[in-house]
């Protein structure tokens, strides 16, 4: 399983269990909606957080794969021509 599965789990399973401990609490309604809007907007900003962590990691891989390739090609055509 992917790392990337395994954290979009958990933060679903964190996400659940606020959003129901909030259910659960005794509270006004418009309190609840409240806070249950409040764990919504957090739970996003952490999808985002992870979402730009993630896209960092990948453009970071790629630039060091494009770099591997380009020093490949350029060996090889080094050494293609003193043949």
């Amino acid at each position: 399983m992917s790392t990337g599965k395994i954290l979009l789990g958990v933060l679903a399973g964190v996400a659940a269990g606020a959003v129901l401990g909030v259910l659960f609490a005794p509270a006004k309604g418009t309190e609840t909606r409240k806070k249950i809007s409040r764990k919504g907007e957090d739970f996003t900003d952490a999808i985002k957080d992870k979402f730009n962590e993630f896209i960092e990691n990948m453009t970071e891989k790629f630039e060091d794969l494009k770099e591997d390739v380009t020093e490949a090609a350029e060996q090889t055509k080094a050494k293609a021509k003193s043949e």
